[in-house]
């Protein structure tokens, strides 16, 4: 249990998820699972000295969350120092997440890197559905709470499959992985337009796209991000510029390719169709662009930044019961 803490966000409150909560009972094969597995863990403890050091299950998910925050973390810090490389002309392109993936593999010992990655996304995916589905961060049932955790379940989603793209980088490592994605992802927008109403479904992608980027820039300024973490108050002061500056890269970053996927939808042209590093390659040659480019790797350095910030000191409950909230 961590020492109360400097008081935190817009009302001052030391804990800003104390509130009271009503307990609902759980579905049958549910507690019923969660039961056999505290006694076996309680069996366990008690027979052998070395299960007795292990931390309680709370405490492990709590650590296991961290981990995510700094995989995470990891991967926008690589990206944003690689397309700051680009922007520079000293990188072939843009990259995104799937090709700082690449590049760190080609590290010494890259596929133990691949490895650890990972099992770090998928340590924050399980932290995104607690999250999403148990309510860990008390946002509740209402319009903006719902809203709120479904974004998480929808992130969790986007980091399962780089958690996924990881592990099968460890036995397949593309060769010319700018390429492949470019490949892959006309693929997918032929294989949606070849369905009845497929033009309208690309469009529809691309809007939901452009609405991901538009929500993130937007709660770059409405979002009290020090009422998440465990700090005194002068470091978050400090600290909450890094992710609004983080969140409006990350937002700028999907309109480039959510306009290309629209356009793709209204043509009925799969070719327009690109991949995230491309859609920014194609900004970078636009006046300017390269200046542009430059901002927005900037943007993704801070937001990995912040992402070790928040594995540090961000406010973890994990709910104890385990009950969808």
């Amino acid at each position: 249990m961590r020492p109360p803490v400097a008081p935190q966000g817009r009302t001052r409150s030391a804990e800003p998820y104390s509130g009271p909560r009503v307990t609902v009972a759980v579905p049958s094969p549910l507690a019923s699972l969660r039961a056999r597995l505290t006694r076996w863990g309680e069996g366990g403890r008690r027979r052998s000295s070395l299960l007795r050091r292990v931390p309680p299950l709370h405490d492990l998910l709590e650590l296991t969350s961290r981990i995510g925050y700094g995989a995470r973390g990891l991967i926008f810090l690589s990206v944003g120092l690689l397309t700051l490389l680009a922007a520079a002309g000293l990188l072939g392109g843009a990259v995104g997440t799937k090709g700082a993936l690449i590049w760190l593999s080609e590290w010494p010992l890259g596929r133990l890197w691949l490895i650890l990655l990972g099992l770090g996304l998928a340590a924050f995916v399980m932290w995104r559905v607690l999250q999403a589905v148990f309510d860990a961060d008390h946002e509740g049932r209402s319009r903006r709470g719902v809203m709120v955790r479904l974004s998480q379940g929808f992130s969790g989603l986007a980091y399962a499959g780089l958690a996924f793209s990881a592990f099968r980088m460890i036995v397949d490592l593309p060769r010319n992985p700018a390429a492949s994605d470019v490949a892959r992802s006309r693929e997918t927008a032929a294989a949606v337009l070849s369905v009845p109403y497929g033009d309208w479904m690309l469009v529809a992608a691309g809007l939901f796209l452009f609405g991901v980027g538009v929500a993130n820039i937007t709660r770059s300024w409405r979002e009290d991000f020090t009422q998440y973490l465990a700090c005194s108050e002068k470091t978050c002061r400090r600290v909450a510029p890094l992710a609004r500056i983080g969140y409006i890269a990350r937002g700028l970053a999907y309109l480039p390719l959510a306009t290309l996927i629209v356009l793709a939808g209204l043509r009925s042209r799969p070719s327009d169709v690109t991949s995230f590093g491309s859609a920014l390659d194609a900004v970078q040659r636009q006046p300017g662009g390269a200046w542009v480019l430059a901002l927005t790797a900037l943007g993704f350095v801070a937001f990995g930044v912040f992402s070790f910030i928040e594995a540090r000191f961000r406010r973890i409950r994990p709910p104890r019961d385990l009950k969808p909230g």
